[in-house]
C-alpha cells in the first residue's frame, strides 16, 4: 500500500486522475456514496464536510482584515518562524508559480505570499490573509484536513470539496509548539497539478519540523498552564500534556471535561451522576473506577482522587470562549468556537455545558447585532434553524445585499414551522412556544 497522505501513486497520469476523482466527487455530491478511486483521508472529509453543509459553491469567509488582522498575526507564535517559512519556501513559490501560505489553528490564514499573477487568482476564492480555511468553513483542502486529522496531506485538484478550488493542488503540514505540544497552525504550498509530486509533501513536512526545531531553541513565551484540553467541535478531546499529544477515548473526554470545569473537584456519586444521569444508581462504582483507572494510566498524576480532581491548571478550550464572553470580546469568542462541546456525548453534565456555551455564544451575537457575526451564526448546523437569529440577520441586511433572497424563505419557513404568521403569531412573545427559538421575534415586512 502506498502512502495515503500522497495524491498520487509515483509514475500516474495526473489527468486520468483528475478525471477519476471528479466522477467521484459528482457521484458523491448526488448520491452521497464515495468510490474506492478516493483516498480514504479525503473520503472521510468529504464526509465532514457534507455534515457541516459546507456550501460546496460558497466561497472561504473572511473573519480579519486590514488592522485587526495585522495586530493578530502580530501576536501568533507563527509570527516569529515567519522568516523561516519565506527562507524554506518563499522563493520556491515565487519561482515555481505557487503560493506560500500560513493559518493559525482555527484555519485562519495569516499570510498568503508568492507569485503575483497566482496570487490574484486565488483572491476569486478568498485565498486571502484572514479568511477562514478550517474544514468546517471551505471543505476539504490541505491546510484545513491537515489541521483536522492532524498531519501532513497533499489534496489534488477534484479532491477539493469546492468547486472554485479544484483546479488548484496543495500540500500542507501541522506546526506544533515544541514546549506544550499545542498545535498552532499550519504551513502549506499552494498551485498547479505539479505540486502532487512527493517532494512537496515531504519540502512542507520539513519546513514544518524546522519551525518546531526553531521554536524549540527559544524560552516558552509564557509558563502557561501545564495542560490545555480541547473539547469543542470534537467528538474525542485533545489534552496536551508535558509535551505529549494525547488523544482521549469519549468517556475520557468526558471526565476530563467534567472535572476541568470543576478544580474543586468532584465525589465519585457526582461524578458519576454528572456522567450516567438516571442510569447512575444502575452503573456499578467499579465501572466508573475501572474507567479512572484507565485514565490515569494515561495521564499519570494530572488526576487526584478523594475527591477526584485535576491536580495541575489544566486550560480548556470552553474557558478561554467563555472569557471571551464575559469580557464582552463577542469578534473572539465566535473566533474560539470551534463548534459544540463533545458534540456526540450525552453525559447530562456535558450536555449542559454544550448548552449553556451555545446558548451564551447565540445571546452575544444577538445582542451585538453585528453583521457578520449573525452571517456566522446563521450558516452554522447549530443556528441555521434558528428564527430569531433569521430575522435579525433578515431586518439587518440591506434591501438588495447578496444572501438576503435565499435568507428569506428560510425564514418564512422557519415561522409556519413556529405556527407563527407575517403578522405575529400565538408564540410570537411567548418563549415557551413550539422550538425552542423561537422567542422575542421581530417583525421583518416579511
Amino acid at each position: 500500500m502506498g502512502n495515503p497522505w500522497l495524491a498520487m501513486a509515483s509514475g500516474a497520469d495526473p489527468a486520468e486522475r483528475v478525471r477519476a476523482v471528479r466522477r467521484a466527487h459528482e457521484a458523491f455530491m448526488t448520491e452521497g456514496a464515495v468510490s474506492s478511486a478516493v483516498r480514504p483521508v479525503v473520503a472521510d472529509s468529504w464526509r465532514r464536510s457534507a455534515r457541516a453543509r459546507v456550501d460546496q459553491e460558497g466561497l472561504a469567509p473572511i473573519d480579519l482584515a486590514d488592522a485587526e488582522l495585522e495586530a493578530y498575526r502580530a501576536d501568533h507564535p507563527l509570527a516569529r518562524v515567519m522568516p523561516l517559512f519565506r527562507e524554506l519556501l518563499g522563493t520556491i513559490a515565487h519561482d515555481g508559480a505557487h503560493l506560500l501560505a500560513v493559518c493559525d489553528e482555527q484555519g485562519r490564514m495569516l499570510w498568503v505570499e508568492g507569485h503575483t499573477g497566482v496570487r490574484h487568482e486565488a483572491e476569486r476564492m478568498n485565498f486571502v490573509a484572514g479568511a477562514r480555511w478550517d474544514e468546517r468553513h471551505a471543505g476539504t483542502n490541505a491546510p484545513g484536513t491537515a489541521l483536522t486529522v492532524d498531519h501532513a496531506v497533499q489534496i489534488f485538484a477534484a479532491e477539493h470539496y469546492h468547486h472554485a478550488v479544484q483546479p488548484w493542488t496543495c500540500a500542507a503540514a501541522p506546526v506544533h509548539d515544541p514546549h506544550t505540544g499545542r498545535l498552532l497552525g499550519a504551513v502549506d504550498i499552494t498551485g498547479g497539478d505539479h505540486l502532487a509530486a512527493p517532494h512537496s509533501l515531504a519540502l512542507v513536512q520539513a519546513t514544518a519540523r524546522a519551525a518546531e526545531g526553531r521554536l524549540a531553541a527559544e524560552a516558552p513565551c509564557t509558563p502557561g498552564p501545564r495542560a490545555l484540553l480541547t473539547a469543542l467541535g470534537r467528538d474525542e478531546a485533545l489534552l496536551l500534556t508535558d509535551g505529549r499529544r494525547l488523544r482521549l477515548g469519549p468517556r475520557h473526554s468526558e471526565i476530563m471535561v467534567l472535572l476541568a470545569a470543576h478544580p474543586e473537584g468532584l465525589s465519585g456519586d457526582r461524578l458519576a451522576l454528572e456522567l450516567y444521569g438516571e442510569q447512575a444508581d444502575r452503573r456499578s462504582p467499579v465501572t466508573l473506577r475501572a474507567e479512572l483507572s484507565r485514565l490515569r494510566r494515561l495521564v499519570g498524576p494530572l488526576l487526584g482522587s478523594r475527591p477526584y480532581r485535576l491536580c495541575a491548571p489544566v486550560r480548556t478550550d470552553v474557558a478561554a470562549v467563555a472569557e471571551e464572553l464575559a469580557a464582552g470580546n463577542a469578534h473572539a469568542a465566535v473566533r474560539a468556537y470551534a463548534g459544540p462541546l463533545l458534540p456526540l456525548s450525552e453525559a447530562p453534565g456535558v450536555c449542559r455545558m454544550r448548552r449553556n456555551l451555545e446558548e451564551d455564544i447565540r445571546r452575544t451575537v444577538l445582542a451585538c447585532g453585528d453583521l457578520e457575526l449573525l452571517r456566522w451564526w446563521a450558516r452554522t448546523p447549530w443556528g441555521e434553524e434558528d428564527l430569531e437569529a433569521g430575522e435579525a440577520l433578515l431586518a439587518a441586511l440591506p434591501a438588495h445585499a447578496p444572501g438576503r433572497a435565499s435568507l428569506l424563505p428560510r425564514v418564512r419557513r422557519l415561522r409556519a414551522a413556529y405556527g407563527l404568521t407575517a403578522d405575529g403569531g400565538p408564540y410570537a412573545d411567548d418563549p415557551r412556544g413550539p422550538g425552542r427559538r423561537a422567542t422575542s421575534v421581530q417583525r421583518t415586512g416579511l
